[in-house]
């Protein structure tokens, strides 16, 4: 017997699930842990059960043939609110996680299960419970009546539900990572609507958008008369944020003298506006974003270590597409829900095409495929996009490659990071032509070239200055590039 499953008597395990072959499956596999188990497959023998005091935890499947567990989770936390309860569901949405995780569930887990995590979260639950625990009971919100914020049931997107889940009901300061396209003001926007603060504002802004030398000003407000231009007091985001949450995007962008100010707002919970003197409370939860690595950023010196760990509490990284690529069907059946919603015509992807898309490599992750299902409804003629169009769409992408960049570009490093996604994306599993970084550099180098000569009217002596190279380099880079000149009789 296995001595974790026992301290001083063997621990009962009440099961709940109308399949046969799932109580089965898990009535040895608890029996051979050490567990004693009391299996049923109806609501009604679950609820005896646990009113007249048996069992040390309870695993449940969300549909029973008599009543749905969510509908009797509250009654179970209220009569014995130390008693852990794991619930199974074959609907594996971020919905059934969050409202498992409202109505007090100790842990969800998506059907297929693994044996072996379901014998550890037995084992943990068990835990918890003799330490005293209980989990909090949230008033729910109807899984049948919510619009789903987030689409797949790969087991890759089952882990962020769950996280999603445990974390709404907290204000830990959460950061997001992934490609563009992933999905992370989805995730953000999630984590605030079924939060405690779902009913205050929920503010977001991008620090790749704003000017460096306002970032301070939109973020802390600035006062009347702060700077040239401050005709009126302006409240900043957090002040627009207040009993909410803030979402920073893309916080790898923000300048350092705004780190540092956000790092007090985040340790002392209090900010001062640009130009103000009095220092004002601040309630608002920060979630935070970014594409880039943090840590690289870290050591180039650009972000600040003290600023990275009070916002990496809750690490939450997103998938790319590529690796879920089996939630393709889900999403593009959402997208298309979505598309008719918008006044599109009503259309079905064939099983060929649905296939094809699955093949793609998805370099701009899920807003990529949203993008070419909303292109293939509106322009498509037919109800049904067969593989056909698939084909004709991938080709016209591949023959403008370098042009399909129409994602929001921070800077020039991210703007080669998604050319070169991009450009690896069209060779599939064949290898690419070597020689690749001369030509990169030289495509950078020929308009960064050309742009200093123009701002200096091609005189040469002041474009090297602009450069900060020397001017004979910059002549030796003229002749082998084979650059025209602005105006050559003004070159010296």
């Amino acid at each position: 017997m296995n001595t974790k499953a026992t301290e001083q008597t063997v621990k009962t395990v009440i099961l709940a699930d109308d399949d046969t072959a799932i109580r089965t499956v898990l009535t040895q596999s608890l029996t051979r842990a050490g567990y004693e188990v009391r299996a049923t497959g109806n609501a009604m023998t679950m609820w005896r059960m646990v009113a007249e005091g048996e069992g040390d935890i309870v695993i449940t499947d969300v549909v029973l043939p008599d009543e749905n567990a969510f509908e009797i989770l509250p009654r179970i936390k209220k009569a014995r609110p130390n008693l852990p309860v794991i619930v199974m569901s074959a609907k594996n949405t971020i919905m059934t996680a969050i409202t498992a995780t409202e109505r007090g569930a100790y842990e969800y887990l998506p059907k297929p299960f693994d044996l072996k995590e379901m014998l550890s979260v037995v084992e943990k639950g068990l835990e918890q419970a003799a330490r005293g625990e209980k989990s909090t009971t949230a008033q729910p919100k109807s899984e049948f009546e919510e619009e789903l914020p987030l689409v797949g049931r790969s087991p890759a997107m089952q882990d962020i539900y769950r996280i999603i889940a445990r974390m709404t009901q907290t204000d830990l300061t959460v950061m997001i990572t992934g490609e563009s396209g992933t999905g992370k003001e989805l995730v953000a926007r999630a984590l605030h609507d079924y939060s405690k603060r779902k009913n205050s504002p929920f503010v977001a802004v991008n620090m790749a958008a704003i000017p460096r030398e306002l970032i301070e000003s939109e973020l802390f407000g600035h006062e009347k008369g702060a700077f040239t231009g401050a005709a009126a007091r302006y409240a900043g985001r957090f002040e627009q944020a207040q009993g909410g949450t803030l979402f920073l995007d893309e916080i790898g962008d923000m300048p350092m003298e705004a780190q540092t100010r956000l790092l007090r707002v985040l340790q002392e919970g209090e900010f001062s506006s640009v130009g103000g003197s009095k220092p004002r409370k601040t309630d608002v939860r920060v979630i935070a974003a970014t594409h880039r690595d943090l840590r690289q950023l870290i050591k180039q010196g650009t972000f600040r270590e003290d600023l990275y760990f009070r916002l990496n509490v809750v690490p939450l990284r997103l998938p790319p597409l590529r690796e879920r690529i089996a939630d393709i069907d889900d999403l593009v059946r959402s997208f298309l829900q979505n598309c008719e919603k918008n006044g599109l015509p009503a259309k079905t992807f064939t099983s060929q095409a649905i296939e094809r898309l699955k093949e793609h490599k998805w370099p701009g992750n899920v807003r990529e495929l949203e993008n070419l299902v909303q292109r293939l409804v509106a322009i498509h003629p037919d109800e049904e996009i067969n593989l056909a169009a698939i084909e004709d769409e991938f080709s016209a992408q591949n023959e403008t490659l370098p042009l399909q960049l129409n994602e929001q570009v921070h800077d020039l490093s991210d703007a080669v990071e998604k050319y070169l996604t991009h450009y690896f994306a069209q060779f599939g599993n064949d290898n690419p032509p070597d020689g690749l970084y001369n030509r990169i550099i030289q495509q950078v180098e020929i308009p960064l070239i050309s742009a200093a000569l123009a701002a200096e009217n091609g005189n040469q002596i002041k474009a090297a200055k602009l450069l900060g190279i020397n001017r004979n380099t910059l002549r030796t880079r003229i002749r082998d590039l084979q650059l025209t000149l602005v105006r050559k009789n003004n070159i010296t």
